[in-house]
């Protein structure tokens, strides 16, 4: 912050568009008549006055600190108590992307020692950030002239200090539409998803980690460390969220549990991802994502029928999905923040977010005990609806989930008549001699290529779709012309291929700047600029094993 530093007991919010709102607290004196002797009056008017101009309503930085209403209710009265006037500078618009506002007093921390200043985080939506935009139209100004809007999380400082996929999916998310997020790590190695899959060539890290820890900056900590446990409170009453994936209790343990970590922070969200939730009698049993599949009823219907359960796809699915409900739940605490002023603790269970996808096997097992069990290519519940074979060894999936997709597929089919109402013209009559309607149609698309099945059902009106090989998605047209391909060159390594961002918004794209961090690659900085320690102090840490460095 530039110019004059305000004077002991002066509050100021400062960002671009800023309009001043004075308020000045008149002097006390035996002529003064005192009619409002506890400054509600004033206290209250100020703190709805900068809600209502700032319409995301609770949030005001203290020296980079978050506080909600309530909190900074208590911050004004204490300066209206005093003898010296206060004024106060405020937004008269907040527009996301602005610098967060800050406050030049100094209110202690619960040792009674004020932080340190801490500078705003870095944005990772900055200029000289390596790789470049994903969209073109996501650049700093439109071809209009003006400035392109701020993506939707800009300004929110992320902790991750998750490991593999669950919850680190979480702030990829976020972290796509311009959320700072911060790698929280273990000095001996970092994360372990570094490991897993097809390593690089740098110290190993794998194209898993380079995919999905993107956007993000590395700062290993010693959690297990008193002095390490330390530095990350004080990291957490910085930021907007904190994300994990511990075993129930180990945060606790360490002395970092939700409790201690809001008093210092009230908003402060809380992702908690485990095997089983928080709370129940398995809560403390280690979960993995294909545990949480068996578990959550998924890998029961996997697998042709009478043959033994398989893999349901990706080992890393039940990671995924949860990853999605965990962003899914920070955005909501997000929002009952904007309304309350205070955080929460987001708990998700990697089998309940299985479990949530299974459409009426909960609902048709309590109504008449049914229990689904695996259905191989097909399903019981449509028919014709599964894969089906072509002649040049590859397959196709159709889909016909109503009698007048039927009707259309046996028009294509050359076989009109199987969609009489003394046929297959109804789903009953196709359900109930599956066998037969499977095999008319796996004679069809036995006789064709691939290309000419999809090509003939599409002319029709059949929803049908080639069964792709990573190989396939890479040279479709389509893929490319949806940039679901993106590529970005990493230093040592070269160009590496990842995902695109998803969704996709009209206004504020999302983007991906950098892949997986180095391990320690940001924490000098973020040590330095968001915790005001030196140098010499962080060199320091990193002797004593406390804080790692960059590998």
């Amino acid at each position: 912050m530039s110019g004059t530093k305000p004077a002991k007991g002066t509050l100021t919010e400062l960002g671009p568009k800023a309009s001043q709102v004075r308020i000045n607290k008149p002097s006390r004196g035996p002529d003064r008549q005192e009619t409002d002797p506890d400054h509600s009056d004033l206290i209250n008017s100020v703190v709805q006055d900068r809600a209502r101009r700032t319409k995301s309503g609770s949030w005001l930085t203290n020296q980079g600190r978050t506080h909600s209403t309530s909190d900074w209710t208590e911050s004004v009265r204490s300066f209206v108590g005093g003898e010296a006037s206060f004024s106060l500078i405020m937004f008269a618009t907040m527009e996301a992307g602005e610098p967060r506002a800050t406050v030049q007093s100094k209110f202690p921390t619960d040792d009674g020692e004020p932080l340190p200043k801490i500078n705003q985080p870095t944005d990772p939506r900055a200029p000289d950030a390596a790789g470049g935009d994903q969209d073109s139209s996501a650049s700093s100004i439109g071809q209009d002239g003006a400035s392109a809007p701020s993506l939707p999380f800009a300004g929110l400082v992320v902790l991750d200090a998750g490991t593999f996929v669950a919850a680190p999916f979480a702030t990829t998310i976020l972290s796509e539409f311009g959320a700072e997020v911060i790698k929280i790590e273990n000095p001996q190695g970092g994360d372990p998803w570094r490991r897993y899959g097809t390593a690089t060539a740098r110290n190993g890290d794998t194209l898993a980690w380079l995919s999905e820890a993107r956007n993000k900056r590395s700062v290993p900590i010693n959690l297990r460390s008193p002095v390490g446990a330390q530095i990350f409170r004080k990291l957490c009453a910085v930021s907007d969220v904190v994300v994990e994936n511990f075993r129930p209790g180990t945060l606790e343990a360490w002395g970092l549990s939700y409790d201690d970590l809001a008093a210092q922070n009230p908003g402060l969200i809380l992702l908690r991802v485990s095997g089983y939730g928080q709370t129940g009698p398995y809560a403390s049993r280690p979960g993995f994502a294909r545990i949480a599949q068996a578990f959550g009823g998924l890998t029961h219907l996997a697998g042709m029928p009478g043959g033994p359960p398989v893999t349901p796809g990706s080992t890393s699915l039940a990671d995924y999905v949860t990853g999605l409900y965990g962003a899914i739940g920070i955005m909501a605490a997000l929002r009952s923040r904007d309304e309350t002023g205070l955080g929460q603790v987001v708990d998700i269970g990697l089998y309940e977010s299985i479990f949530r996808l299974l459409d009426e096997l909960a609902p048709a097992y309590a109504w008449n005990g049914t229990v689904r069990g695996r259905e191989g290519t097909g399903t019981k519940l449509a028919c014709p609806h599964g894969h089906f074979p072509t002649a040049d060894g590859k397959w196709v999936a159709i889909a016909c989930t109503s009698d007048r997709m039927f009707e259309r597929l046996a028009a294509v089919m050359g076989k009109p008549e199987l969609a009489g109402a003394d046929r297959y013209g109804t789903a009953a009559a196709r359900i109930a001699d599956r066998q037969v309607v499977d095999a008319l149609v796996t004679h069809f698309t036995s006789g064709l290529d691939q290309e000419q099945v999809v090509s003939q059902c599409q002319a029709g009106d059949v929803p049908c779709g080639p069964i792709n090989t990573i190989a396939d998605i890479f040279q479709d047209p389509h893929v490319a012309a949806r940039d679901n391909l993106l590529r970005r060159e990493v230093l040592g390594i070269g160009e590496v291929v990842v995902p695109g961002v998803v969704p996709k918004l009209s206004r504020t794209p999302g983007q991906v700047h950098t892949l997986g961090p180095a391990l320690g690659d940001a924490t000098m900085d973020v040590l330095v600029d968001m915790l005001g320690l030196t140098q010499t102090e962080v060199a320091d840490l990193r002797a004593k094993g406390i804080v790692g460095a960059e590998t």
